[in-house]
């Protein structure tokens, strides 16, 4: 019975010293210290997944058409995305040479942040074409074939020949030119036909023979 007292004062002795020491300065440093260390940790966590993943970082694709790839460039670093220019071998007439004609992702697409945009540039003009053979071709045949190497008749001449509607020579801006030439593809092109009949003078070669 006289040892029970003393228990009772030794543990109220020592909740007394605990609730000292849980008011004591050293405690709530500890506490403030801990809770800041933790607060940091979580703020570069959190940063760090951030970076890592772009959790959320959407960004609008920008619409890159008709400008220059300088312009472009500056636009595309200003909203954080990279590109790639691809090679374009067909010329667009209704924009402006080596401006952007394509883009993909397209224009107002949401994308995430460092996502590679494709850019075609427009070549500086049509490239060139191989004139075909449609010499001692007729006109109608000769005009398809033309058409289908994306060239165009612009006008037909006629000259004393005797195979009518056959061509005879080939004309480009005046000048004459032969099968296997190259000039630009959309050309147009002069077809020089004979009309069917012969020269006087071709004519009385033959009767004299």
């Amino acid at each position: 019975m006289i040892g029970f007292p003393i228990f009772v004062s030794h543990i109220k002795k020592a909740m007394k010293n605990f609730w000292n020491f849980l008011r004591s300065k050293v405690f709530l440093f500890n506490i403030g210290l801990a809770f800041i260390v933790i607060v940091v940790l979580c703020l570069f966590a959190l940063q760090w997944l951030k970076k890592s993943t772009n959790h959320g970082e959407f960004v609008e694709v920008p619409d890159l058409s008709k400008l220059s790839v300088m312009e472009m460039r500056d636009i595309i670093e200003d909203v954080n995305l990279r590109y790639e220019v691809l090679d374009s071998a067909n010329f667009n007439p209704e924009y402006p040479r080596f401006s952007i004609i394509e883009q993909d992702p397209p224009a107002g697409n949401k994308v995430k942040e460092n996502r590679k945009i494709y850019i075609t540039v427009n070549p500086s003009g049509y490239k060139k074409v191989t004139v075909p053979n449609i010499i001692q071709v007729t006109q109608r045949n000769a005009g398809s074939m033309l058409r289908a190497v994306g060239l165009d008749v612009e006008r037909v001449t006629y000259i004393d020949e005797l195979g009518k509607d056959m061509v005879y020579y080939i004309r480009y801006k005046g000048k004459t030119i032969n099968p296997g030439d190259k000039i630009q593809k959309t050309s147009k092109i002069e077809l020089v036909c004979g009309n069917g009949t012969i020269t006087g003078q071709a004519k009385v070669k033959a009767d004299s023979e």
